[in-house]
């Protein structure tokens, strides 16, 4: 697979979605033990608190966003990237439009599916 993610986001941009609530993703790869999700964020918009049963990165692709996790916040200007243990709580609001990359992995849900 390969991705060039400035056309990838420059698309998200077009779709109705981006317009009516200042938000959209699109999956990139999807494994049952491994996703990529690109997710587009108008400034001020949020991804209400939330976790997953799996280790994530996020990475800054564009812009800046806030990672409200339960015990401090975390600043992910462009450029930096974070990663999470699975199962941790944390909320995420763009601070400026912004565009990142989440990938998911979770171990062993090969052989579960």
């Amino acid at each position: 697979m390969n991705f060039n993610l400035g056309k990838e986001i420059a698309e998200l941009h077009k779709e109705e979605a981006w317009g009516r609530t200042g938000r959209n993703s699109k999956t990139l790869a999807k494994q049952p033990d491994f996703r990529i999700v690109l997710i587009a964020l108008k400034r001020g918009r949020h991804l209400e608190e939330h976790s997953a049963d799996a280790r994530i990165s996020i990475y800054a692709l564009s812009g800046h966003v806030k990672l409200q996790l339960p015990e401090r916040a975390v600043d992910l200007p462009a450029g930096h990237l974070l990663v999470l243990d699975r199962a941790l709580e944390h909320d995420l609001e763009a601070l400026e439009e912004s565009a990142i990359l989440l990938t998911i992995s979770w171990p062993h849900a090969a052989e579960v599916w």
